[in-house]
């Protein structure tokens, strides 16, 4: 599904937006510059994700950081070339929310229920542990002592 979005926006021409920005930016351009951590909060991510997140979409020049209240925090801010763009992001989204009830409507198993189930199965065994299980039964990955 991301790169069906991906290619609507290369369709549109607007160039270096990944799926996994739209969300953020519209919550940047409704609730104004928020810190990293507001935003990791306001989207459920870790800090480390949203970090790493906002220093790629610095770099594809959808958002940029300022100096906040005191000089050790800062704050990221939408581009103006995001402005531009983000009433195109927030049909985008609405679009693909509405294909997305279009798609369970479809199917007798709702996506939205496929997360939450798939959160409650890697709280039970995680996807790690589950990896290395099967690794561990595989004659072709070799065993390293634990240390």
């Amino acid at each position: 599904m991301d790169a069906e979005i991906a290619r609507i926006y290369l369709e549109a021409h607007i160039e270096g937006l990944k799926p996994s920005f739209v969300m953020v930016l519209l919550r940047l351009h409704a609730r104004g510059p928020m810190t990293i951590t507001e935003l990791a909060e306001s989207v459920s991510a870790t800090h480390s994700a949203m970090s790493q997140k906002v220093a790629a979409m610095r770099a594809a020049g959808f958002v940029r950081t300022k100096t906040g209240v005191d000089a050790r925090s800062k704050k990221v801010v939408l581009t103006a070339k995001t402005v531009r763009i983000v009433d195109r992001l927030a049909a985008e989204w609405r679009a693909t929310e509405a294909a997305v009830i279009e798609i369970e409507a479809e199917i007798p198993y709702p996506l939205s229920r496929v997360v939450t189930d798939i959160e409650e199965a890697l709280k039970r065994k995680s996807f790690h542990d589950r990896i290395v299980e099967k690794l561990a039964a595989d004659t072709a990955w070799p065993q390293v002592p634990a240390q």
